[in-house]
């Protein structure tokens, strides 16, 4: 059909000229955003200011409601350019403790300590990788650090915190495995000096870490690691405060219970051998969402999710539980009691509370976006 017959042909291409146009301006405005990361590197600010990207947003929101246009999708297209924003401004973060010295990474050229490794070269620290070909070295490695911070594998976290050589008094010892008791007993044992212990709730394929949560767990003098809180607020992260058997315990739950649900449905799939192409292409966005979260895991190292589902004793009594409420349910299914789900699915909605609505929210939120990306 010619340009001349087709009556959405001029339409069409005023919507690519101001697609054209919105384009420009994004590229304005990420240009602009770089400029502000590099004064807030050179001045000392977080890149990441709650308050601020929440003012903002407030504004927008108004801003287009007085024209007619919906809050959402202003907030939606904000959100993904803010985010895309971060990215551009981390180009060299505040140092909050430009006096430390030191800082060896145990482990620095792994997945998640090259991320770490990476940070505090950014904040301007002199870094130093320690890996198991350099170990020989490792006292004299060592011997001026102002921190070090582990990160290996979990398998082996506490035997190479209990293999350190003497550290320096005022050197500061972290951790960031998975799990906290263990390694954060073995820390305070070793040194007697400051000790933190820390887990990143994330994992090494993050761009960055603004909004990223890490769980902190108190060690030894406080005052002594305050700086390093402070600098990865700086970053961005998000910092949650929690004793080493509150995290271990939760964990049991955010972890290993899923990860081990998600393997037994894995193997599920596996064994059953449907089509696998077909139940995606069957599936609606909330399903494709949870059969992607499976497929995720295995896309990923065994040994990893070996050492955190094989870690905790502990957590095969709480999968023993989880496969007795398995038994139970299948048992009234296959009793025909549908009187008898609905009582418990009340149940169970009573104990997640206001939670459940905001679960609704938030996934239709995540929903719209996977049927967005669907090809």
């Amino acid at each position: 059909m010619s340009s001349d017959t087709d009556p959405l042909s001029g339409l069409r291409q005023q919507i690519d000229e101001l697609d054209s146009q919105l384009v420009a301006l994004l590229g304005k405005r990420l240009a602009v955003t770089k400029q502000v990361g590099e004064i807030k590197s050179r001045v000392g600010l977080p890149i990441y200011v709650p308050d601020r990207e929440a003012q903002l947003l407030q504004k927008r929101r108004a801003e287009a409601e007085e024209l007619g246009l919906s809050g959402d999708l202003i907030e939606d297209l904000l959100r993904r350019i803010m985010r895309e924003s971060y990215q551009t401004q981390h180009v060299r973060y505040q140092c909050t403790n430009p006096n430390l010295g030191k800082v060896v990474v145990v482990g620095g050229r792994g997945a998640l300590g090259s991320v770490f490794t990476e940070m505090f070269e950014r904040s301007g620290y002199q870094v130093c990788v320690l890996e198991k070909e350099d170990w020989e070295s490792a006292p004299s490695i060592l011997a001026d650090a102002g921190m070090v911070l582990i990160s290996v594998p979990m398998k082996l976290t506490e035997h190479i915190i209990r293999s350190l050589p003497p550290l320096p008094k005022d050197c500061l010892l972290v951790d960031i495995t998975s799990t906290k008791t263990g390694p954060l007993t073995a820390m305070l044992d070793k040194h007697p000096g400051a000790v933190l212990g820390l887990h990143p709730m994330f994992g090494p394929d993050v761009s960055s870490l603004v909004k990223q949560v890490v769980v902190v767990c108190e060690g030894r003098y406080p005052q002594r690691y305050q700086w390093l809180l402070e600098q990865m607020r700086s970053w961005g992260a998000i910092l949650n405060t929690s004793t080493a058997k509150e995290h271990d315990d939760a964990m049991a739950f955010i972890q290993v219970m899923r990860h081990f649900c998600s393997f037994v449905y894995g193997a599920h799939l596996a064994g059953e051998n449907p089509p696998l192409e077909k139940l995606i292409q069957f599936s609606s966005p909330i399903y494709r969402l949870e059969l992607a979260m499976v497929g995720r895991l295995f896309a990923q190292s065994p040994d990893l999710y070996a050492d955190i589902i094989f870690n905790s004793k502990e957590s095969v009594a709480l999968l023993r539980r989880f496969q007795q409420r398995f038994n139970a349910a299948l048992e009234v299914l296959e009793g025909g009691d549908k009187g008898a789900f609905i009582k418990e699915f009340f149940h169970i909605g009573q104990w997640f509370g206001d939670f459940a609505k905001k679960s609704l929210v938030e996934s239709k939120k995540l929903l719209l976006k996977a049927d967005d990306d669907r090809a």
